[in-house]
This record gives structure tokens, C-alpha cells and sequence, in this order.
């Protein structure tokens, strides 16, 4: 199953600009959409440059979106090969012309909002300019963690703890707990849920360089950082999560075959499990919220229907603040316009269930008793989906 939780990504110069306000070192760069300002980028910044591909994915480097270019020629020429490039689905529409460095050493350092420890978490690990992720299945005692206390806050020795632990030399030991208590700042000020660096480099000349940056920003937060609320790339986005972000609801979409309509986020994931161990496949993660009127489930539907995938929804609803029978008429309205039919299996249970029910009843839909009898006949019908719907 393929999960990705509710942060807004950003770009890496966007990460840079933010990180730069802080006084990281970051070398000089610009942003090109042609290989004619990527020529006039690195004519400003001077000397060999380095050309970076603007995607909101992992792999850039293995992929060629990554080039050097020792003269500003050179650099029109190698943002004319990555622009237009396809990276894992995307299509590169802007490349960073940054001073390149003479590099060292590469370090990887993150800081996370780390959930498992309920705590900010500092992690650190000599095997930079890598995904953390390969160093951490791989080889796992590579990467030093330190917690910081929720309420004592950072304190300067645990950034001269983690860099001794990988191995920074002494004299520079200063610059890099001065660089982790930044990175500390930066999550707790911008609501991130993560900043990393990725390399963060020991230069030949003897010093730290921050040459790429990552930053995944709470959406939950958005609303206290209007500014950075801009930044989101939509053209880069899911095209179903911005149409269920942009009708107020909470959705992530996953790889199975069976959409979910659910009303609480509690339940939402409680419903996915109970698809899984009934032997499916959930398609999505959505939550249609308390209070949820006729018109988020039918927003809702349409979300998930363009999903080819999908090939039965199942409805689990239980109405506290919710009430079932504005659920019922929005399936009910809903169907007449939808793109495409698939079964539907529907758990109506709480506030004005049997209105609901007889809603659905007189459209032809039976409510089913209880969450695993919905998710046994919702994988029953999936599997088969010329079966009718329950």
C-alpha cells in the first residue's frame, strides 16, 4: 500500500530562500524555466554551476536531472536537456542554476516531527547524499538520533553530540550544532512536519555548505502561513487531492481497489484495516468530516470514481454530529451523475439511521448492520463487480 500523509511539499529552491532567511550557508542560486535564463543565472553566479531539476520527487540525480556546467553555455545547454525531462510522472518545468562546491565530506541531517517518540527528533548520519530511507533499511546504525525535550526545548549540546558522532571535525563542530538548532527553529516556526538537509557538505576548503534543502510543510497549519500557503505547486499535485482538498475534505489516495467514504479520520483508518483483513484493498484515505452535508458526498463520490481502479465503494458512516440521512440523500443524488457505477456497500449507524435507511431502501440500496459485514461483502463485490451491490 502506498501512503502519503497530509503535508504539503515544496520545492528545494523554496526550501533554500526559507532556510537562507535564517543565515544558513547556502551557495547563490536562480530559478530558470528556459535554457536562455539558465544561461543568464549562471552568468550572475560565475564559475561551474550546477544545474537541478525542480521536482517534488525523490531521484532526481539517478534520473539525469542533475548536471554540472562549467560555463554559462554549457548551463543552457544541460537545463535544455533536464526541462521538459520526465521524473517519475512528472514533467520538469523549472531547474535551479546554483554555484557548485568543492565537496569533502556529505552529511545527511533532518529534523522531524517524529510521532513514534512524540517528539521533534534530530537525525544525523555521515552517509549523506543518499535517500535516508536506503541508509536506514540498509544499514540503520548509521543514523544518530537525538529527541528533543517538548518543554526543556534543544540544547546546544546535543548538536555537538551528534557531531561527534559522525565524525565532524572539532573546529567546525560549532558551525554544525549552530546549523541543527536553525533546522529546530525552522520546523517549530514554519508548522513542518520535516527540514533536511541532503548533502550538507564539509567543503575542500574547510567549510559547511548547505547544497540541498527539504522541507514538508503540516497543511493543517497553512491557515497560520498564509505566505507559505503560496507556495504550493499545483501543478505538481495529486489532481484527486486537490479536487477533495479545494471541496474541504480530507483525502489521500492509495493503490487498491475499494474507495472509502467515512466520516472521521479515526474510523477512516479503523475502515481501511478491517478492507485489509477481509482480504481487499482500500483505494483511498477520506474523511468527509462531522457535519458532512449532501454535497461532500457527492463531492466525495465523483473524487473517487475517477480513480479507474476503483471498482466498489463502501459508505461507513456513523452519525454522531453527522447525520445519516443527509449521507443517504448525497449517495442518492449523487448516483444520476456519476461518471461511471460501481457496487455500493453502505453502514448507516447513529443520528437518524433509519431515515437514512429508508432513503437508500426506496433508491433500491440496503444498509448494512454492522462495519465487518460491510467490508466482507464490500470485498465480496469488488472481486466481483458485476455482483450487485449490497
Amino acid at each position: 500500500m502506498v501512503w502519503s500523509p497530509l503535508f504539503m511539499k515544496i520545492h528545494e529552491f523554496q526550501a533554500k530562500d526559507i532556510l537562507a532567511g535564517y543565515g544558513l550557508p547556502i551557495p547563490p542560486g536562480h530559478v530558470a524555466t528556459t535554457p536562455e535564463e539558465a544561461r543568464a543565472a549562471a552568468e550572475r553566479i560565475g564559475g561551474t554551476v550546477v544545474v537541478k531539476a525542480q521536482v517534488l520527487v525523490g531521484g532526481r540525480g539517478k534520473a539525469g536531472g542533475v548536471k554540472l556546467a562549467a560555463t554559462p553555455d554549457e548551463a543552457a545547454e544541460k537545463a535544455a536537456d533536464i526541462l521538459g525531462m520526465d521524473i517519475k510522472g512528472i514533467t520538469v518545468q523549472r531547474v535551479l542554476v546554483a554555484q557548485a562546491v568543492d565537496i569533502a565530506t556529505e552529511i545527511y541531517l533532518g529534523v522531524i516531527l517524529d510521532r513514534t517518540s512524540k517528539a521533534i527528533t534530530i537525525m544525523a548520519s555521515a552517509e549523506g547524499g543518499v535517500e535516508i530511507e536506503e541508509v536506514a533499511r540498509e544499514t540503520p546504525e548509521k543514523i544518530h538520533r537525538v529527541h528533543v525535550h517538548p518543554l526543556a526545548g534543544y540544547a546546544d549540546y546535543q548538536g555537538r553530540q551528534l557531531a561527534f558522532d559522525i565524525g565532524i571535525p572539532k573546529d567546525l563542530s560549532r558551525d554544525f550544532a549552530r546549523i541543527v538548532r536553525t533546522l529546530v527553529q525552522a520546523l517549530n516556526d514554519n508548522d513542518a512536519e520535516l527540514v533536511e538537509i541532503n548533502p550538507l557538505v564539509i567543503t575542500e576548503d574547510g567549510t559547511i555548505q548547505c547544497i540541498d534543502a527539504k522541507i514538508n510543510l503540516d497543511d493543517n497549519a497553512l491557515y497560520r502561513h498564509k505566505a507559505l500557503a503560496e507556495l504550493r505547486d499545483h501543478d505538481e499535485e495529486e489532481p484527486a487531492e486537490r479536487a477533495a482538498r479545494e471541496a474541504g475534505l480530507s483525502f489521500v489516495k492509495l493503490d487498491g481497489t475499494i474507495g472509502c467514504v467515512v466520516n472521521g479520520a479515526g474510523l477512516a483508518m479503523a475502515t481501511m484495516d478491517t478492507i485489509k483483513l477481509s482480504g481487499g484493498s482500500p483505494a483511498n484515505f477520506l474523511d468527509i468530516g462531522g457535519g458532512a452535508r449532501a454535497e461532500s458526498v457527492e463531492n466525495a463520490l465523483r473524487i473517487i470514481l475517477d480513480d479507474e481502479n476503483v471498482n466498489a465503494v463502501l459508505f461507513n458512516i456513523f452519525g454522531g454530529i453527522t447525520r445519516c440521512d443527509e449521507v443517504a440523500r448525497g449517495i442518492v443524488s449523487a448516483l444520476p451523475s456519476l461518471s461511471r457505477q460501481v457496487p455500493m456497500v453502505v453502514r448507516l449507524v447513529g443520528t437518524n439511521q433509519e431515515e437514512g435507511r429508508e432513503i437508500l431502501r426506496e433508491a433500491g440500496l440496503v444498509a448494512a448492520d454492522s462495519m465487518q459485514a460491510a467490508s466482507q461483502e464490500v470485498v465480496r463485490v469488488a472481486a466481483s463487480p458485476e455482483a450487485s451491490a449490497l
